[in-house]
């Protein structure tokens, strides 16, 4: 899918295009809500209720834009609704679930999935949207109802956020996290 979205057009029938847009849809819902099983659950609702609104969408428009408006809205409408659940920001919860691989890669992987998850949804979101999904800052901030001039910022302090959070700590910590990395790298 290229940058400006695919556009529904008379040559291709709907529900080829909402299929294509899948994988876009997958990597925005994981980026905001950081759990791969919730995020299908986004899209399957997004693909539901998009399908069931098709009439509504104006051939012609970016139709990658219109499916993560819908994906975006459906996730802070049950953002606003699971407010009072236990939350787990940091993931400590979910890591004692789960045997942790000795890959050196995974575990850059996960540092930089945390790192991603510290970031301000809006910064985030912005991230995901620009670099990652390769949308233009016009598109990105058309999405998210801001000016692309505030896209651009958004961007920009969420990849600086984003460097400061991945580089390794000084002191203690750093060092024994380091020293983890170095045994992880012989093991392999």
């Amino acid at each position: 899918m290229n940058a400006e979205g695919r556009r529904l057009n008379g040559g291709e029938s709907p529900k080829a295009d909402l299929i294509a847009a899948i994988p876009s849809l997958r990597a925005f819902a994981v980026s905001i809500c950081g759990n791969s099983d919730r995020a299908d659950d986004l899209v399957q609702e997004t693909l539901v209720k998009a399908w069931g609104s098709l009439s509504s969408f104006s051939e012609g428009t970016n139709l990658t834009a219109w499916l993560f408006t819908i994906l975006r809205n459906i996730y802070y409408s049950e953002y606003r609704k699971r407010r009072r659940e236990a939350p787990d920001p940091d993931g400590a919860i979910a890591a004692r679930l789960v045997a942790p691989e000795s890959q050196h890669a995974h575990m850059d992987f996960l540092d930089f999935r945390d790192a991603l998850q510290k970031l301000p949804l809006d910064q985030r979101e912005a991230l995901i949207l620009v670099a990652a999904s390769g949308m233009s800052y016009e598109e990105a901030a058309e999405i998210c109802g801001c000016a692309p001039g505030t896209m651009k910022s958004r961007v920009n302090r969420a990849r600086n956020r984003l460097a400061e959070l991945m580089s390794p700590p000084a002191g203690p910590a750093g060092e024994a996290r380091e020293t983890r990395r170095q045994e992880a790298l012989t093991q392999d």
